[in-house]
C-alpha cells in the first residue's frame, strides 16, 4: 500500500478559495475571459504564476486564493487585495465579478474548457456530468497536526454539512429556471463519481488504503480528484470544507471561514482531552445535506436515529453560541456571530428569489449578486423593493 505523508500544521490556520464568474456587463451572461486574463496576471511571475489567482474548469470562472491565515479576518483583507488587481484587468474588458453557486441563466453547454490537459480530460472522461460543472464555491482550508486527526475532523464535521450549506445557499436558479432548491450547485456537483459527502473512514492507512484502490482501478488520477464536501489535503496539512456554495460577499466568506477555524479547532483540543470525536451514520449525513439542499435555512435536520428533527436555524444559533469562546482565542468572533446575521437577512437565495418577487428579472438577480459583491454587504429588503420598483417602472414607461 503507498504511504501518503501528510505535512502537519502546527496551528489551525485558516484559507480559503473562491470561485469567480465572469459576467459579460451588457449581457450578464457568463463569459469567457480567464485564459488571457491570467495571461497577464500570471506574466510578472514567471513560470509559476500568480501566486493567488488561478485557472478553473471554466474559462468564464477565475479562482482568487489566499496565503496562509491566522484569522478569518485576514482572510478576507488577503481576498479582497487579490480581487482588486483582478479587476484591474476585468474593467477594461467589460467584465464584472460576481459569486454564487450558480449562474441564473447562462447555459453550461455554451461555456470555453480552460486550455489544460486536465480539464480536457476530466471532459473525456466524465462527458456530460462535467460539462454541466458551470457552478460555483468557497472552500475553506483549516491547518490541522496529523492524517490521523484529519480523518477522525472529517468524519465529525460530515454533521455540520447542512449548517455550511444553508448559510452559504446561493443557487436556486439554474438555466433560466426556478429549481425550487436553495442549493441547485450541490445537486450539480454531487453528478462527479467522486463528489458528494465523503466517506467516513476508521483512521488514516483506511484512507490511504481506499487512494490506494481509487488509483490503482484508475478511477482517479491523483488524490485531487476526490471531491467530497469534506476532505483532507495532504499536502497543505489542512481538512477542506468544500460543501459551500459560492457567497456574493466577503463578508459572507468570512463566516464560513471562522466556523470552519473554529469547529477545527474545538476538535483538535478534544481528541488532545482524550475524546474520540463523534461520526454521525452516513445515512443521516445524505438525508440532512438532501434538507439543507432543498430548503436551506428553514430545514429541519435529523438529530438522532429516533428520527428526532431540530430547526436548522436553531441547530445554527446554538452553535454559535457553543462556539463564541473558541472564536473569542482565535480572533474571529465578528466573523462567527455573522452566522446570526444571514439568519436575519437571509441566505444568498432567498436574497435571490426577492429579486424576482419583486417584479424583477433574471438578469436583476445578476445586478443584485454584482451589486453586493462591490458593497460587501447583503442588500436589505427595503432596497431591494425600492431598486427593482424602480426598473418596473422604468421598463413599463
Amino acid at each position: 500500500m503507498t504511504h501518503i505523508e501528510f505535512v502537519s500544521s502546527p496551528r489551525p490556520t485558516v484559507g480559503v478559495e473562491m470561485e469567480l464568474e465572469l459576467i459579460n456587463r451588457d449581457t450578464r451572461e457568463l463569459v469567457s475571459g480567464a485564459h488571457e486574463i491570467l495571461g497577464e496576471m500570471n506574466a510578472p511571475h514567471g513560470e509559476l504564476g500568480h501566486p493567488k489567482a488561478k485557472k478553473e474548469l471554466l474559462q468564464s470562472t477565475v479562482e482568487i486564493i489566499t496565503g496562509i491565515c491566522e484569522t478569518a479576518a485576514e482572510v478576507k483583507a488577503d481576498l479582497a487585495a487579490t480581487m482588486a488587481e483582478l479587476r484591474e484587468h476585468t474593467e477594461p474588458r467589460n467584465l464584472e465579478l460576481a459569486c454564487s453557486g450558480t449562474h441564473p441563466f447562462s447555459d453550461p453547454a455554451l461555456q470555453e474548457i480552460s486550455p489544460d490537459p486536465r480539464y480536457l480530460r476530466l471532459v473525456s472522461d466524465m462527458q456530460w456530468p462535467a460539462r454541466q460543472m458551470q457552478i460555483f464555491g468557497i472552500h475553506v482550508h483549516v491547518g490541522v497536526r496529523s492524517g490521523e486527526k484529519a480523518i477522525a475532523m472529517v468524519n465529525a464535521l460530515s454533521a455540520y454539512i447542512p449548517h455550511f450549506l444553508a448559510l452559504s445557499a446561493s443557487s436556486p436558479y439554474w438555466m433560466g429556471h426556478d429549481t425550487g432548491m436553495a442549493s441547485w450547485r450541490s445537486k450539480v456537483f454531487e453528478s462527479l463519481p467522486t463528489a458528494g459527502p465523503p466517506w467516513l473512514l476508521s483512521g488514516w492507512p483506511q484512507f490511504e488504503q481506499l487512494m490506494d484502490t481509487l488509483i490503482s482501478s484508475q478511477t482517479i488520477k491523483t488524490i485531487r480528484e476526490v471531491w467530497w464536501d469534506i476532505r483532507p489535503h495532504p499536502t497543505f496539512g489542512t481538512v477542506e470544507i468544500r460543501v459551500c456554495d459560492g457567497l456574493p460577499t466577503l463578508r459572507e466568506v468570512g463566516v464560513v471561514a471562522a466556523l470552519s477555524q473554529c469547529l477545527v479547532h474545538q476538535f483538535d483540543g478534544m481528541i488532545d482531552r482524550g475524546y474520540t470525536l463523534p461520526t454521525p451514520r452516513a445515512w443521516l449525513v445524505r438525508e440532512n445535506k438532501w434538507r439543507a439542499a432543498r430548503h436551506g435555512l428553514e430545514a429541519s435536520i435529523i438529530v438522532d436515529e429516533g428520527g428526532r428533527t431540530v430547526p436548522l436555524r436553531q441547530a445554527i444559533r446554538e452553535l454559535v453560541e457553543d462556539l463564541t469562546p473558541v472564536a473569542t482565542r482565535l480572533g474571529c468572533t465578528t466573523e462567527l456571530r455573522g452566522a446570526i446575521d444571514i439568519m436575519d437577512r437571509g441566505s444568498s437565495c432567498i436574497r435571490q428569489r426577492e429579486v424576482v418577487e419583486a417584479g424583477g428579472s433574471l438578469v436583476d438577480v445578476v445586478d443584485s449578486l454584482i451589486a453586493e459583491l462591490h458593497a460587501d454587504m447583503p442588500a436589505s429588503r427595503s432596497a431591494v423593493l425600492e431598486t427593482v420598483g424602480k426598473q418596473v417602472v422604468a421598463a413599463a414607461d
